[in-house]
C-alpha cells in the first residue's frame, strides 16, 4: 500500500510540472525575448483577421506569463507564433 502510495505521488508532481515544462520547451519558451519577437512580427503583418487573432493570443499570453501561468502563456504564445505564419 506504501509503495501504490508513492507511486501516485510521484504521478500526481509529473502531471502538475508537465505543462509548464512543455510550456518552456515548446517554442523556445514562455519569455519576454519571445513575446517581443512575436509581437514585431504581429506589427508586420497586413491587417486582417490573421493579425487580429495574433495580437488576442499575444495579450493573452502576456496575462498569463505576469499570472504565473506558463502552460497557458506557451500555449498562447505558439497560436500567436502560428498565427503569423499565415495559412
Amino acid at each position: 500500500m506504501t509503495k501504490l502510495l508513492g507511486v501516485i505521488a510521484i504521478a500526481t508532481v509529473a502531471f502538475a510540472v508537465a505543462p509548464a515544462q512543455a510550456a518552456k520547451h515548446a517554442m523556445g519558451g514562455c519569455s519576454s525575448a519571445n513575446l517581443e519577437k512575436t509581437e514585431t512580427a504581429i506589427e508586420a503583418m497586413p491587417d486582417g483577421d490573421g493579425k487580429t487573432v495574433a495580437q488576442k493570443e499575444i495579450a493573452s499570453a502576456q496575462d498569463s506569463l505576469l499570472n504565473g501561468k506558463m502552460g497557458a502563456c506557451g500555449m498562447h504564445l505558439n497560436k500567436a507564433m502560428h498565427a503569423t505564419m499565415g495559412k
